[in-house]
């Protein structure tokens, strides 16, 4: 029986991508997408309504649960987005007082500093140390 369920509830998936694409990405209730899977089903294996009663209250627990789900996976991406432009706003509101406090040399080499940095990362070394920084022991190429 978990197996049929299993089974159901990754047909509902594929059911739902596919539908999903077909009808250029407009979203179904999870009530349509049940009762259109289970119209499927029973198309496709014969069902009688005794079966589709039973699949259509599975296929709408399935879908429900999904729904809530995405609901839920939208807002923490929304979440994260929102809290990754607040970070760089501060850093962006911070880098302005620091340039502010530096000399015109000295903000060049911030700025080359900061550059070496950010390719640093992009190379997978997100520890990367500033060259010179006393706080972190030897510079790099000593």
């Amino acid at each position: 029986m978990k197996k049929w369920i299993f089974a159901t509830g990754v047909i509902v998936m594929i059911s739902l991508s596919t539908m999903a694409q077909r009808r250029g990405g407009e979203r179904l209730t999870a009530e349509e997408r049940a009762e259109r899977n289970t119209e499927q089903m029973a198309e496709k294996l014969s069902l009688d309504d005794s079966q589709k009663k039973q699949i259509l209250e599975i296929n709408l627990e399935y879908a429900k649960k999904y729904e809530a789900e995405m609901v839920q996976r939208k807002a923490e991406a929304e979440a994260r987005k929102a809290k990754m432009e607040a970070l760089r706003e501060e850093m962006k509101d911070q880098d302005t007082k620091i340039q502010a406090v530096l000399t015109e040399e000295q903000r060049a080499k911030w700025t080359e500093i900061k550059a070496e940095q950010m390719k640093d990362r992009r190379r997978g070394r997100p520890n990367a140390q500033i060259e010179g920084d006393p706080r972190r022991g030897k510079s790099r190429g000593n």
